[in-house]
């Protein structure tokens, strides 16, 4: 039975300190994670946090800079200091678990400025085991009613020049499909804009990243360095909000009540703990799905990547109903949930007055989602944001009296006030119309997963299609993308490239796209990558037959349970992901290397594995895959040898002599 635990503490406004100094500290149930809040020689607010001893930041400022107004960051009083303990156990659809728990220690600080005009600004802290979070909330005053921020003034003052992995963005305006660059802290430059999360490396293991939780009616976050904090022991990063395109300057519009997303420090004794946690969905709001019944993770065959390449088709290939039938045919064949027709099923991908209401002649949307309901498939549409957004009630309406089971929609490539409810729209119409949603030309996420259910995956991250243009989508990117966008939630990178080459090799191709690195790289991302939605991205005739194809009937799309055993940023990862009573290892790496992965997380009896690897002959024929079966338990580890852009994907299935998996 879930158990909502919520105690408070009041202390009168009297007992409070107003002079500077230490006024308040928060720490997290397990007392590692300490918060410290304190009102400088100024008034200013200024928060610390350390974790088991450590300091993570340091008398860093919070602030907003108002448009016609004082800025709010200085000048206060304390007027009244609240405390509550949090234990909110919760459920979730899809992802890397089936739920969470929202425990945590909460200190809430309410200020008042001392001049004639008073305004108060109340802050919002929360100490989890293995995060520290801090939100905005401007109460409804009569001397603030309507409000304008140009900028958001928070503060990460780190004590030292650590690495970190920036994903450095051009504009606002931007899909964020970039690399994730490593360099010191003071090598952001104060003009330059980042995208979250920013992970950084303190020393030891200990690592950090930077992330907004709950992101409603505001602007995105991004960071950068402040201007002049060159002292190489005090690095100072700020927030830097996505402007309204329509109002220059200014970056959200509101009245009060109003509130800000969380801004979350994420911290972690290893690089992997920041991949298990579920503290990121904590701090969204609960589900506003009442039934989600309806919500189906799944697999998808997906005709865009390779292009309209079948060879020895009987049949003209391209936007027709013969092509999808073909999918669809294979989509069944495989076991897979879905099949997503993409661009150009009513017109133009780039097309803005295209009606998405009705398909080209070719192509017969309630003839192919009948066909396959038939086989057990559903379909997913893909949509240009810019042509949905005027009719998306009757659009959404339609296709769920078609019976379209979710939608794809692109190229929004913004992240200010206005895009980000156009996505909470998005969902909130799909929801009222069954449908599931994958967002590309997207943000990553913010905790969205737990409250519209129906958001399972989106893009945000510089994925698989980029070798069809390029020879960015690397795999030292590859085993750099999971210790940093994918600590956001699902991502949906595209995997399953089967025309697989060295790096040497490669080169890149529209047409029936090569694979960068072997056939067991791309089959670890099955289990490494997080995407409820999960893409095959190669022709069927790719997969029939070929080595490994087995592994993509048998794979799920979400998980109840996820660890992570070993990895280094760059470098190399392996992730264990359970789903019911079985599971799934994947590994991947950069540069050859061996590993000895070990099994203590499967519990008690016997497991058959099937593991697929690199062989001796991988590292000059990648498509080259060693299949071996056997009998394991948790006491055992397994010896994996990977190859230049390697790989392996294991199956642990339990034996039906052993008992059912008891979640620890």
């Amino acid at each position: 039975m879930n158990r909502t635990i919520i105690t408070l503490f009041v202390v009168l406004a009297g007992a409070v300190p107003t002079a500077a100094g230490p006024v308040a500290t928060v720490s997290s149930p397990d007392g590692k994670v300490e918060i410290t809040f304190e009102l400088g020689a100024e008034g200013q607010p200024l928060y610390s946090v350390s974790y088991g001893g450590t300091a993570i930041v340091a008398d860093s400022g919070l602030g907003l800079t108002l448009r016609n107004e004082a800025p709010l960051g200085a000048g206060f009083k304390v007027l009244d200091l609240r405390r509550a303990s949090r234990d909110v156990p919760y459920t979730l659809v899809a992802g890397r678990a089936s739920g969470g728990r929202d425990r945590c220690e909460e200190l809430t600080v309410e200020l008042e400025e001392t001049g004639k005009r008073p305004r108060r600004l109340i802050l919002v802290f929360r100490a989890y085991d293995d995060g520290a979070a801090f939100r905005y909330v401007l109460p409804e005053q009569e001397n603030l009613k309507n409000v304008s921020i140009v900028t958001e003034d928070s503060q990460f003052r780190f004590l030292g020049d650590h690495r970190a992995w920036v994903l450095e963005l051009a504009s606002f305006t931007t899909s964020n499909e970039r690399e994730f660059v490593p360099m010191p802290l003071l090598g952001i430059k104060p003009e330059t804009i980042v995208g979250p999360p920013l992970t950084i490396e303190l020393g030891d293991g200990l690592t950090v990243a930077i992330v907004e939780s709950d992101l409603v009616d505001y602007a995105g976050l991004h960071l950068s360095r402040r201007e002049g904090g060159n002292d190489s022991r005090n690095p100072v990063l700020v927030t830097k909000l996505a402007p309204l395109p329509s109002f220059p300057g200014v970056a959200v519009i509101g009245r009060t009540p109003m509130k800000s997303p969380w801004r979350l420090l994420l911290i972690g004794d290893r690089p992997g703990a920041l991949l298990e946690t579920t503290t990121l969905w904590s701090l969204a709001e609960p589900s506003r799905i009442v039934d989600t019944s309806w919500i189906k993770p799944g697999r998808v065959a997906w005709d865009w990547w390779n292009g309209p390449v079948v060879p020895d088709a009987d049949f003209n290939v391209g936007m027709n109903d013969a092509t999808f039938e073909h999918f669809i045919d294979f989509a069944a064949e495989f076991g897979l949930e879905y099949v997503l027709i993409d661009a150009g099923w009513y017109g133009g991908h780039k097309d803005l007055n295209a009606d998405v209401t009705t398909s080209i002649p070719e192509m017969d949307i309630p003839h192919l989602i009948a066909y396959g309901e038939e086989r057990g498939v559903g379909i997913l549409l893909w949509l240009n944001w810019h042509s949905l957004r005027n009719v998306m009630h009757e659009a959404f309406a339609l296709y769920e009296e078609w019976g379209v089971k979710g939608v794809k929609v692109d190229y929004m490539n913004r992240k200010d006030q206005e895009i980000v409810a156009f996505y909470h729209g998005t969902l909130a119409t799909a929801a009222r119309h069954h449908l599931a949603v994958d967002f590309h030309g997207a943000y990553a996420g913010a905790g969205e997963e737990r409250t519209w259910p129906n958001c399972l995956t989106r893009e945000g991250v510089m994925g698989l299609e980029y070798l069809k243009w390029s020879d960015r989508a690397t795999p030292r990117h590859n085993v750099t993308i999971p210790f940093t966008r994918m600590i956001l939630g699902p991502m949906d990178y595209t995997p399953g490239g089967f025309r697989n080459v060295t790096i040497e090799e490669f080169a890149p191709r529209r047409l029936a796209p090569l694979a960068m690195g072997t056939r067991a790289h791309q089959l670890a991302m099955y289990v490494v990558y997080e995407s409820p939605l999960q893409m095959l991205v190669d022709y069927p005739d790719a997969y029939r037959g070929q080595p490994g194809a087995e592994f993509l009937k048998v794979v799920p799309a979400t998980w109840d349970e996820t660890r992570v055993l070993a990895g280094a940023i760059g470098e190399y990862v392996v992730i264990a992901r359970r789903n019911g009573n079985d599971w799934f290892i994947g590994a991947m790496t950069d540069q050859p290397r061996t590993l000895e992965i070990p099994l203590s997380v499967l519990g008690e009896g016997s497991f058959e594995a099937t593991i697929y690897a690199d062989t001796a002959q991988s590292g000059e024929t990648p498509t080259e895959l060693g299949i071996s079966n056997r009998t394991v338990k948790a006491t055992e580890s397994l010896t994996v040898n990977l190859a230049h852009g390697g790989g392996a994907a294991i199956r642990l299935k339990r034996s039906r002599r052993a008992k059912k998996y008891q979640a620890r």
